[in-house]
């Protein structure tokens, strides 16, 4: 009986350790994704409340891109995919520095909202999207229900959102636009539950191995993941009800 009180004892202790190191483990994730943010923000307004530092890369009046402005369209595009193939070949300092100068190239790919929408219409968007972003990622968190299965369909969802994205950047259909809005709405919310759900389930796979490095390039993944679910969701909120300027 002693002995099955010890073994219970260690395997009690185990558990409330990992589940110590998985609320840090968010919280790290958590606090990665709000610098980013931050930075850009801090980015997006800078240039897009400068009319000068905005003519460099979109027209004043129409605000169409230019070449640099075309360049700074997907250069974001093209970081993730190469943060994807370098990470295991980066440092965790190296990783978080590339989420940051990705932060700030994403910035300035949506600092145009500054002039095209108000800066009311821009904040009520944004605490609307916090708030949702919030809940949802709770309910990834919480939920007993294994949503791993969504993976394969989002990430589908978000090619063919791409897709039709840069098809009607040449159509430049309204309706097309509209349906991108309304099911990229849909795709991410589910990406924010299902990314949340993965961190943690990832981290608990994990945990007993104790790879610190893993931790740390991990939890800035996990950042980037909530990161883009959050920019994405924001900004098909602002295209559907947006107050132009």
């Amino acid at each position: 009986m002693a002995e099955y009180q010890t073994v219970r004892a260690g395997v009690g202790a185990r558990a409330a350790a990992i589940d110590e190191g998985l609320r840090a483990h968010m919280s790290k994730v958590y606090g990665t994704m709000s610098v980013g943010m931050l930075v850009t923000a801090g980015v997006a307004w800078a240039v897009g409340s400068s009319a000068a530092l905005l003519s460099i890369f979109r027209d004043p009046i129409t605000l169409q891109p230019n070449i640099l402005g075309w360049i700074a369209m997907f250069a974001p595009l093209i970081m993730v995919f190469a943060f994807g193939a370098a990470i295991n070949r980066l440092s965790a300092a190296g990783a978080q520095l590339f989420f940051y100068a990705f932060a700030a190239v994403m910035g300035l790919s949506i600092s145009w909202i500054f002039a095209a929408f108000t800066g009311m219409s821009i904040a009520q968007t944004f605490i609307v999207t916090s708030i949702a972003f919030a809940g949802l990622s709770l309910w990834g968190y919480t939920t007993k229900k294994d949503i791993s299965g969504w993976g394969a369909f989002l990430i589908m969802g978000v090619i063919g959102l791409i897709v039709a994205s840069i098809i009607n950047i040449f159509l430049g259909s309204p309706a097309i636009m509209f349906a991108v809005s309304i099911l990229g709405l849909l795709i991410f919310a589910g990406l924010t539950a299902y990314d949340t759900q993965r961190i943690k389930t990832d981290y608990i796979a994990h945990a007993q191995h104790m790879d610190k490095e893993w931790m740390d390039k991990s939890g800035i993944m996990g950042a980037l993941s909530l990161y883009l679910n959050f920019i994405n969701i924001f900004m098909f909120l602002l295209q559907l009800f947006g107050n132009r300027q």
